[in-house]
């Protein structure tokens, strides 16, 4: 590895300090397998991340066909060369020995291998016995947020113009779904205000429960670099977990999980209060203000501190470093978007930066940020449930252009009513309604809530899943039909970051055996479907990623996310350009709202909003009665409880979330050895105070239980806020000798063997941040550590406590996943 740090031990590497208004210097990240030295690479490829929501840009090192390595592109606007753990270890993945290499089928209970061709003719042939008995509505598409912008593309023309279906949705939903929504509602449509340059400029970073060190790792290097930099910005945290960011915080707040529109409501009010408004933006460019003002009248910080169980005081000292900030930026993530009043939430940090007019100048933005690598596509793309290009589905003018883009008629295309999230489709495949589920590069298996309940979906003998993945998922074993997916470095696509940077990914190798790109399996399944316009031409006419993306540009050309100014070219050998790319801004747009707000008008918003408590969609008419000549809107929300509460029996609150060595379900960072001994096994994190209560120790092993299931893990004894359990989400049971779920019904490994089937109203982003868990000694560690990592929110409260990087890494070993014929057939135990 370049450089001297481990980069485990020390994930976010060496300082480059710089001052606010400096460019950020560049730092060149390198890894390359043992033995392979720089002069022995034969070629370099371009691509970027798709770990997290970065888009660090990187180049691929190739010997002899195979990855040997990857460095960061200095030239890049996103990472300036850096590279986080994941982005350096991650690729090793690919060369897994239990990739999948040929489709599989169930005969006789049992995945067997077989052809392509007898796969996807089974695929096709039962889409075309559903269309014939039942109808488009049974079937449904649940999608990723690690394709490329090509394949999602392609997938959202097949299902919404060639199946017709309204059930199309992404794992998106667990994750950006909120950021989307909220978006729609203060500016009327999805698309980041701000950009990761703004962190070079801002006097205040606000974090909305957004672990950045964790999440966006490279960014928070930046930051770092920043705080050591000549003036230096003032950090507010909001989460109740002792995380880096809280560390180097100003103020750091730690509410009562759920309560979070209660703390921004009290920090609207301390703004209005004392008159720190922006109010000639205010009036130029907004509606509502009057409405907030009265709903946050009362909302003082005393009020809020009883609810939030945070100190008043601090809660007017972070009202006045926002109040007084030169340049805010303010970003949020999951710890808001998968708590309680999500998308209420989210919109009061929007709120915030529209009554101070902080948006569309250099450091003033907000960044309601992304979880999933390319969740920025499904949203663009219209496989998130919106209609491509940001269209609104309510709109018929809108409908009516999309159909010429697509050369069909409007009746093709649903929309007569919203489109089908996630959760829902579940419900309806529960039902019965839905018969055939595509399931596209996610792991519903692990990552939905209260997973005893998806088991038995998926298990239904009536339910025809087809699962298209890189390995033989918890979700893959439960499938009929499993196609073996190609992924990145072995397809070439475009994907967006949280930013709105377009990156482009070259092929580096071939993908193993059979693989096949996605984009790849989307054409073949579509020609057997031979899906038509209404000239009779071919729906698809696309043959290639390139075509694929001329395609989308035609669809995006005049809409929010315009591409018409990109090409592969363009994107070849330089940085990542930010979309509105276009004729007028051919280098892209830093930033957006800087004259004003663009797309809020009603005859071109994406949405016309809806209640923030109950959800319901606003009318074409109420939009134009509340905003007709397309403002940014403020839009109040009052404080609501959780509908799940500490009780006797379950006395604590549980949050599940995430760590910095691995992405979603641990497919690919599992199998990167770096990756997974510097975070091998699920843990528990209970403060100081109630451990004590409990005679609990670091390492005891114990049973968190909720109303939905259980699980088992090792304490962490830390500094995260009393009351509150963290589990992080990523282990499921793909390592384990059971391979699909706990053995015999008992205690899981899996966090979300405990959530519960609850939604945010707005956003329909499941909630697995409000759980009322009950935690019991098993066994004593008798002096061992919990398999947590040291280096990240989860170190130990007592510090030194625990030497290893990740403690007690060394005792646990990889699993090797059972082999796929092992899988068990639909209806078992």
């Amino acid at each position: 590895m370049e450089g001297s740090a481990d980069r485990i031990a020390q994930p976010w590497g060496d300082r480059s300090p710089y001052g606010r208004h400096e460019p950020w210097p560049a730092r060149v990240d390198t890894y390359l397998a043992d033995g392979v030295e720089p002069g022995s690479v034969q070629k370099w490829v371009q691509s970027a991340s798709i770990l997290h929501s970065d888009g660090d840009a990187m180049d691929i090192a190739v010997v002899d066909g195979r990855m040997a390595g990857v460095r960061g592109r200095a030239v890049d606007r996103v990472n300036r060369g850096r590279l986080g753990p994941k982005d350096l270890f991650g690729w090793q993945a690919n060369a897994a020995a239990d990739r999948l290499t040929r489709p599989l089928v169930r005969r006789d209970e049992r995945l067997t291998e077989t052809d392509w061709d007898t796969a996807m003719e089974l695929v096709a042939a039962r889409s075309r016995e559903l269309l014939q008995e039942r109808g488009p509505g049974s079937i449904g598409f649940y999608t990723t947020g690690q394709l490329f912008l090509e394949e999602y593309y392609t997938l959202t023309v097949l299902a919404r113009a060639g199946i017709g279906t309204n059930h199309l949705d992404g794992n998106t939903r667990l994750c950006t779904s909120t950021a989307a929504e909220a978006l729609k509602e203060s500016f009327g449509c999805d698309g980041q205000p701000g950009g990761y340059d703004d962190f070079d400029h801002a006097d205040v970073i606000a974090l909305f429960g957004h672990n950045l060190a964790e999440t966006q790792d490279v960014q928070w290097m930046r930051v770092l670099d920043r705080l050591e930099g000549a003036d230096p910005p003032r950090l507010l945290c909001v989460d109740p977990r002792p995380t880096r960011v809280a560390r180097h915080a100003t103020v750091h707040l730690a509410p009562r999980v759920g309560t979070n529109v209660a703390l921004l409501n009290a920090l609207l009010h301390e703004t209005i209060r004392h008159d720190r408004v922006d109010r000639d933006f205010v009036a130029a460019h907004t509606v509502g203000f009057e409405e907030l003002a009265e709903r946050v009248a009362h909302c003082t910080p005393a009020w809020a501190a009883r609810i939030c169980d945070v100190p008043a005081a601090r809660i007017a000292e972070a009202a006045e470093i926002l109040g007084t900030a030169d340049a805010l930026l303010s970003t949020v993530l999951q710890g808001v978007y998968q708590s309680h009043q999500a998308t209420a939430a989210a919109v009061q940090v929007n709120n915030l930066h529209l009554i101070r007019g902080m948006l569309g100048r250099p450091g003033a933005g907000v960044l309601q940020m992304n979880g999933q690598p390319t969740a920025q596509n499904t949203r663009e793309c219209g496989a998130n449930g919106d209609l491509p290009g940001f269209r609104n589905w309510q709109n018929d003018a809108h409908v009516a252009d999309l159909a010429r883009v697509w050369n069909v008629d409007t009746s093709t295309i649903p929309h007569y009513a919203p489109p089908t999230h996630a959760m829902q489709m579940v419900r309806y495949a529960e039902q019965g309604s839905i018969r055939m589920l595509w399931i596209t590069g996610t792991n519903p298996a692990v990552s939905l809530p209260e997973l005893a309940r998806i088991r038995s979906v998926l298990r239904q003998e009536r339910l025809f899943t087809v699962v298209q993945d890189l390995y033989l998922t918890e979700t893959a074993r439960l499938a009929d039909v499993v196609l073996p997916a190609a992924t990145w470095g072995e397809k070439t696509g475009t994907l967006t970051n949280a930013d709105r940077t377009v990156h482009l990914s070259e092929k580096a190798v071939e993908p193993p055996g059979e693989a096949r790109s996605d984009l790849d399996i989307f054409l073949d399944y579509a020609r057997r479907m031979d899906f038509r316009d209404k000239d009779g031409e071919p729906l698809i006419g696309w043959r290639d990623p390139q075509a694929a993306f001329e395609a989308w540009q035609r669809c995006s050309a005049g809409r929010p996310c315009d591409y018409t100014g990109l090409s592969y070219d363009r994107l070849r050998g330089g940085s990542g350009i930010q979309w509105p790319c276009t004729e007028q801004a051919p280098e892209g747009t830093e930033r957006l709202y800087t004259d004003g707000i663009s797309w809020a008008h009603p005859d071109v918003c994406e949405s016309y909003g809806k209640d923030l408590e109950t959800g319901a969609t606003s009318s074409a008419v109420e939009y134009r009665c509340l905003n007709p000549v397309g403002k940014a809107v403020i839009k109040a929300a009052a404080y609501v409880p959780p509908h799940e509460m500490p009780s006797e029996r379950y006395p604590f609150q549980l949050s599940t979330g995430r760590t910095l060595y691995h992405f979603h379900t641990r497919t690919k960072t599992g199998r990167a050895p770096q990756l997974d001994r510097a975070a091998p096994e699920v843990w528990v994190e209970v403060c100081g105070a109630d451990a004590s209560r409990l005679d609990l120790g670091e390492g005891d092993l114990v049973e968190v239980s909720t109303a939905r299931g259980s699980l088992r893990a090792r304490v962490r004894v830390t500094d995260i806020r009393p009351g509150l359990l963290f589990v992080p989400f990523h282990y499921g049971y793909w390592d384990t000798k059971e391979g699909y779920g706990p053995d015999s019904d008992g205690p899981g490994r899996a966090a979300n063997e405990t959530t519960v089937t609850d939604w945010d109203p707005a956003s329909k982003q499941p909630l697995f941040k409000t759980a009322a868990a009950a935690v019991t000694l098993v066994e004593r560690g008798h002096g061992s550590c919990a398999p947590a990592p040291t280096t990240t929110a989860s170190a130990p409260a007592v510090p030194g406590s625990v030497s290893a990087t990740a403690g007690g890494r060394a005792a646990y070993a990889a699993r090797e996943p059972e082999p796929a014929r092992d899988a068990p057939g639909k209806g078992t135990p």
